[in-house]
Parts: structure tokens; sequence; C-alpha cells
């Protein structure tokens, strides 16, 4: 070979033949670089299909977990004008508003308490309401609630971060009013509130006892009320018929702060079927000690999470949560509606077998439950090229056979699963 067919092309040649991928120029010059460099130019159109599999892409998730973390656990369709918004205007006065109010107000209406705020997550919330209510103080916890979730967020590491000291109460499977009530008039103790913390993603079972938000508000201090998951009402009005199943035992909103909570804090992003965000509802007093507090600023959501979350709200208030809201939709399925498109996708993709299934809530919600659905079922480990497939189908295996659940399939995206079954017999799905 002669010296001038062995030179690799120059960086700019070959970033501009990969031009084809949609990467800006300059990521492209970077992986041209880089190939060059390893002696493989050849390998640079794989180098930007690979980098670009590194960014947010949307998927189909078919894995039968509705809110699946590591696919942004509940999916969110937001759109906005690029126009200004009243983030922190006041349009009757004409002057600076709080960032808190819109959205405040409505998660408080919605929740049948006085006020409520919105911060980042719900790690954040808790964080907050500590840092706020028991900085250099000491919080009742029961040890069995005293957890660490998805995340590596532990309680008491959060409460290290808050400046609040942890005081443990009960026993790892039983805590009663009565271990609070000595906790608090215990000599030494500087008890400011008591956490009761929903154990999210774990269940303990047999030889247990909890004390019931409606014991804790007998207390002599503030009972705040880590709920978790964002159910708001227990009842769940904007479904048809009976609360699901699954749902037994989940604590919500409305309920927790009717036995007498001073303040809940639950999550946006999971039962609630937002956008990441922690609520913050309850008692205006300490609210408003939370909002005053200087972690309050760099806990705060921004404006595109206000608004998602402004929607969430008026659904939930305007009883349209099962059209709005991809969750709930997911949710109030049928299995015999779920069973029709099986049956259609298998059909139409030529593949596949219907089979009964069972999808989870997800996201530590509701756990150890299930809810009854329907998959299609395909033979062998195929989780790979389906995760190639334009757009990513993400399934499961099990078995020796890999699954699509439906019912974490919103049905406008049935076309996509068939194309992506019908492209498993082609030779370069392999």
């Amino acid at each position: 070979m002669s010296e001038t067919s062995a030179r690799p092309p120059s960086v700019d040649t070959l970033a501009r033949s990969l031009v084809g991928s949609g990467l800006p120029h300059p990521i492209l010059v970077d992986l041209a670089r880089q190939a060059i460099a390893a002696g493989s130019p050849e390998s640079a159109a794989a180098c930007a299909d690979l980098f670009r599999r590194t960014l947010l892409t949307p998927v189909v998730n078919a894995t039968g977990v509705l809110l699946h973390t590591n696919l942004g656990r509940a999916p969110v369709a937001h759109t906005q004008a690029a126009r200004a918004k009243t983030v922190e205007f006041d349009l009757a006065t004409g002057t600076r508003g709080s960032r808190q109010q819109a959205v405040g107000q409505l998660f408080a209406q919605l929740c049948g308490a006085e006020a409520a705020i919105i911060v980042n997550n719900n790690a954040s919330a808790v964080l907050l309401v500590l840092a706020a209510l028991a900085e250099g103080r000491d919080v009742a916890v029961s040890r069995g609630e005293s957890v660490e979730i998805g995340g590596a967020f532990r309680v008491p590491e959060v409460m290290e971060q808050s400046g609040a000291r942890l005081i443990d109460v009960g026993t790892t499977n039983r805590t009663r009013l009565s271990d609070y009530e000595r906790a608090i008039v215990r000599p030494g103790n500087d008890v400011a509130l008591v956490l009761k913390v929903h154990p999210s993603n774990y269940r303990v079972e047999g030889f247990v006892e909890d004390t019931p938000v409606s014991q804790l508000a007998t207390l002599d201090v503030p009972v705040v009320a880590d709920i978790g998951s964002g159910l708001i009402d227990a009842n769940v009005p904007w479904i048809s018929g009976a609360p699901p199943a699954w749902l037994a035992g989940e604590p919500a909103a409305v309920q927790t702060l009717a036995d007498g909570a001073d303040l809940v804090t639950f999550s946006g992003d999971k039962l609630l079927g937002g956008p990441q965000a922690g609520i913050i509802v309850g008692s205006a007093e300490l609210v408003a000690r939370c909002s005053k507090h200087p972690l309050a600023r760099a806990l705060r959501c921004g404006g595109l999470v206000l608004a998602a979350l402004q929607n969430v709200a008026l659904s939930y208030l305007d009883r349209t949560v099962t059209t709005d809201i991809a969750f709930w939709r997911m949710v109030d399925q049928s299995t015999e509606s779920l069973r029709i498109r099986a049956e259609r996708i298998v059909d139409a993709a030529g593949t596949g077998t219907v089979v009964d299934s069972q999808a989870l809530p997800g996201a530590g919600s509701a756990p150890g439950v299930s809810m009854p659905s329907v998959a299609v079922a395909v033979d062998g480990d195929v989780l790979k090229p389906l995760r190639n497939h334009e757009p990513p189908v993400i399934g499961r295996t099990r078995d020796g056979r890999t699954y699509l659940d439906l019912r974490s399939v919103e049905s406008d995206d049935d076309t996509i699963v068939i194309a992506a079954l019908s492209s498993l017999a082609q030779p370069s799905a392999t």
C-alpha cells in the first residue's frame, strides 16, 4: 500500500462525513479526532451512533413498570411557547410576586391544606422541613422508618445534613405511641417534631406494629408525614369504579392531613403522575417557615416544572386525570382492552404470543403489589435488538423469553412496537 493511500482522512473531512448522525459539528470533530488517533477512522460512524445513544432519548417503556425510575418515572407531556411567564410577577399589582403562589394554592386546594410549596424533589422537601423546623433540635423517628430508599436516600443522613438530630424510637418491627411520648419527655431531649416516613419500597410483615398519624397527632409536637409516592386521595375519585386493589394501604395526602398531620411531603413524579418535584402541604405557619428558610431558594423549581405541575393540579381539580395524565391512563386500562391491543400487535407483526402478565406501579410505590396486565411474548432474549430499534423499545426477559407488557405502553405507540417486533426477523436485528 502506498504512503498516499495509507494516509488517514483529515479530521474535518471525517467529521463532515458523519453529519447524518444529527450530532453538532464540534462533537463530530472530537469523535473524528479520537477515531483517527486510535488508528481506526472507519470506527467513527459507530462512535457517533454510540455517543448519540448516551443522550436523553425517548423510548417505549414496555417493561410493565409504569413508573420506571431509569426511564424518568411518570411520563409527562409538556410544551409551552418561548414566552415570558409570571413565575414571580403579580399581575394584579404589577409588582414582584411569589414563585410559590400559583402552584402552591392549587395543591393546597387539592389536598385540603392551608398552604403548599414546591421544591425540586421529595428528598429536598424533607431536608427543607427538617432544616426549617428542627435545626439544632431533635426529631423522633421510628426505627422501622429510618430507611434507605432509591438513590441512597437515607433518613439519618438527610437528618444530619439538615442540622437536626435523630432520636430513634421503638424497635424495627414495633413502635407504639408510648415510645414517642417517652422520647418527647425524656430529660436531655429537645424534640422539635415527629417525622413519620412511609417505607416506600419495602415492607415488613409478621409481628409488626406502627403508630398511625391519627395517634401521633395527639402529641405535643408537630407531626410531619413523608408519604413519598404522592397519592393525592385514597378514594381515587378521578377514575371509574372503586380504588384499585393494589393501592390498599398506600398513604394519601388528603387523608393524612385529615388525620392530623401538620405537614405532608411527597413526590411529584410518582403516583401524582407529574414532573420530578417535592410538594410540601399543610399548616400555613409551618409552610411559611419553610419558605423563608435560606435552603428554600437553593431547592426551588424553575418555571418549566412549575408550569407542568400547574397543569397536573388543574387536571386533578377538573377531574380530567385519566385523559391528561399518562400514568393514570395506563392504570385505567382494562385487561380486555390490553388483550385486544396485544392480539392486533401479534397479527400485524407476524410474531409473538399474547400472554397474561403482572404490571407494577414502580418507583417504590405500593411495594410488593402488582396489577393484572397483558403482554406480547417472543422466544429468546431480544432486548438488545429492541433497544437498537428507532425509537428504542424497552422490555424485560424471564425464563428465556422476552415480554413487552402493554399496560406501560401508550396505545399510540403500538405501531412502534409492531415495527420493532417485525424487525426481529430481519438479519440486521441479530
